[in-house]
């Protein structure tokens, strides 16, 4: 077998691994992913882009390439707002798309993306869908939330809680009838006039630096409890900062991606990793 060739990069320190398929071929099965996603005896990154061409997957969107987006724990996941950044920034680096505006097809749909060739990236997320409300629990204490989906669920809640008091390393209890799947819950406190700061435990992940649709998430979480439909909010994440615009009909996430190294898998590697999954017990978390 020949080495398999990857990226490393990140959008706002939520980190992946890219790799390119465009004819998948490749046998990316969950537990590779966690293999690779191991940050002791891997790569080390919150999930995997894996770069195929739609027409491989016989897939109807009206985009060329589809990102297959795999969770850290080998999970198959709709959608991840830096990680789209980071796959369409992958595209235009290595000439797999122009610079400028291009699409992108995802488990949630296709979603527009407008790449430069230097600077922010901003993505079309599409509607943001406020579905009701729940609750998610840390440590025994409940913090009211509003449901949100983008593709993928999430509770966001707004709170005055000190964020860096709340125990992630464990995920936040919710509602399984609400979320019958699992779901991510953002942790999202006001700032300042269109500033919040916020926490965020990514189902099948963990806790991570950054969350573009859990960005969203939390700023239409934040616009909702001052009584608006729409606005915009800069947010900081512990990876960064990142921009979201909620509008009548859509939400618009702009941020970084960078990719940091590109290389090669050993193949010895590739084909042992799900033996060495079994024998060692690899885990994410570092």
């Amino acid at each position: 077998m020949q080495s398999v060739p990857f990226a490393k990069g990140h959008g706002t320190g939520n980190d992946f691994v890219v790799l390119p398929d465009p004819d998948a071929t490749l046998d990316l099965t969950a537990s590779r992913v966690r293999a690779l996603c191991d940050r002791h005896g891997g790569l080390g990154a919150d999930g995997v882009l894996r770069v195929v061409r739609t027409a491989s997957l016989g897939r109807p969107e009206q985009a060329e390439w589809f990102m297959d987006y795999r969770n850290a724990d080998g999970s198959l996941a709709e959608m991840c707002g830096n990680g789209v950044r980071l796959f369409a920034r992958y595209l235009v680096d290595t000439g797999l798309a122009e610079a400028g505006d291009i699409v992108v097809a995802t488990r949630a749909g296709v979603r527009p993306v407008r790449v430069p060739e230097a600077g922010e990236i901003t993505v079309d997320m599409g509607p943001a869908m406020v579905t009701g409300k729940s609750s998610a629990t840390v440590e025994g204490q409940a913090f009211e939330g509003v449901i949100v989906d983008l593709g993928n669920p999430h509770l966001a809640c707004v709170t005055d809680y000190p964020l860096s008091w709340l125990d992630l390393t464990v995920p936040p209890g919710h509602d399984p009838a609400a979320f019958p799947h699992g779901v991510n819950v953002e942790f999202v406190t006001v700032t300042g006039a269109g500033t919040a700061t916020m926490r965020v435990h990514e189902r099948g992940v963990g806790e991570t630096r950054s969350c573009g649709t859990g960005t969203v998430a939390a700023v239409v979480a934040v616009l909702r409890s001052a009584g608006d439909q729409t606005g915009g909010c800069s947010v900081d994440t512990p990876g960064g900062r990142l921009r979201v615009d909620v509008e009548e009909h859509t939400t618009m996430l702009t941020g970084p991606a960078v990719i940091v190294a590109r290389g090669e898998i050993d193949p010895g590697w590739w084909q042992g990793a799900e033996s060495d999954l079994s024998r060692t017990g690899l885990s994410n978390r570092a």
